[in-house]
């Protein structure tokens, strides 16, 4: 599967962003969606998963209550929808599949595609 995220850009502290990734192939509903995000001089991290039908989620503590991850299999997307954003939300901002849900560590993912910047300002 291959994965381009848009949508990133420059916000305020409170704004709001909706990330988009798209897949190509058909094998997109049989994979478990992520997002990661990966700031300066940091190590990328977890943000968001959904499962391969889309009725399960699950969230880093970090962003919990603020952002939510949601898919749409007939377009082979998934959203990420991002409210309330602090400056410590700056990252480049990825997105990955798996066959495996429930993960969390970026060394499971063997493939990453081209990530979007978002700039959250004070």
């Amino acid at each position: 599967v291959q994965l381009q995220a848009s949508g990133g850009g420059s916000v305020q502290t409170g704004g709001s962003l909706r990330l988009s990734c798209a897949a190509s192939g058909r094998t997109f509903s049989t994979y478990a969606m992520y997002w990661f995000r990966q700031a300066p001089g940091k190590e990328r991290e977890f943000v968001a998963a959904i499962g391969r039908g889309g009725g399960s989620a699950y969230y880093a503590d970090s962003v919990k209550g603020r952002f939510t991850i949601s898919r749409d299999n007939a377009k082979n997307t998934v959203d990420l929808q991002m409210n309330n954003l602090k400056p410590e939300d700056t990252a480049n901002y990825y997105c990955a599949s798996h066959p495996e849900y429930g993960l969390v560590q970026p060394n499971r993912f063997g493939h990453w595609g081209q990530g979007t910047l978002v700039t959250v300002s004070s």
